[in-house]
């Protein structure tokens, strides 16, 4: 990229997330969100036709968030 298609900058501060932190952020976040919605709906909704499927609901979401986290912070440093 040349130094004319280059945009200019004000100050000194550093741009936003990287398009690689903000892929991990929208992973983190639907994961957890599906954790959630499994819990609710588990809870509140499922248990009152089969309490097994229920269980084994909270059991995939209690799985979720350490994949969520690990997806968050890789050890790539980037």
């Amino acid at each position: 990229m040349t130094r004319r298609e280059q945009a200019w900058r004000v100050t000194n501060v550093p741009p936003g997330l990287s398009e690689r932190q903000r892929r991990r952020r929208r992973w983190y976040f639907a994961l957890m969100g599906t954790c959630i919605l499994l819990i609710v709906l588990a809870w509140n909704v499922v248990r009152l036709f089969s309490t097994g499927a229920a269980v084994a609901m909270t059991v995939v979401a209690a799985v979720i968030p350490p994949i969520a986290a690990f997806i968050a912070n890789p050890s790539d440093g980037g």
